[in-house]
């Protein structure tokens, strides 16, 4: 399994507007082959920035299958008018205990 954590910075003053569109983009990631689970938080201390973490079933899951695809071109062109600049995205594995 693969965490990918995706810092985004939203325009100030359209944090509602972003969560919404998220709303609407939500089920496009949601149902690409390969993704496990999709969860959006929102910044107490900084309002403005969100952070996104997505389960995949690999690396290739999401570049392939979603990064890749119609799919990344219809949830850009929701969420992405509301970035103050480009997400910074990360893959991470977990740590065994």
């Amino acid at each position: 399994m693969i965490l990918e954590v995706a810092l985004i910075d939203v325009s100030p003053g359209q944090e509602e507007q972003f969560a919404a569109a998220y709303g609407k983009a939500h089920p496009i990631l949601a149902g690409t082959e390969g993704c496990h689970s999709v969860r959006m938080t929102h910044g107490v201390e900084s309002p403005s920035r969100f952070v996104l973490l997505v389960e995949w079933e690999s690396i290739e899951a999401h570049e392939e299958n979603f990064r890749n695809s119609d799919r990344f071109d219809q949830w850009r062109a929701l969420i992405g008018p509301y970035f103050a600049k480009p997400p910074l995205v990360e893959h991470f594995n977990d740590v065994p205990a």
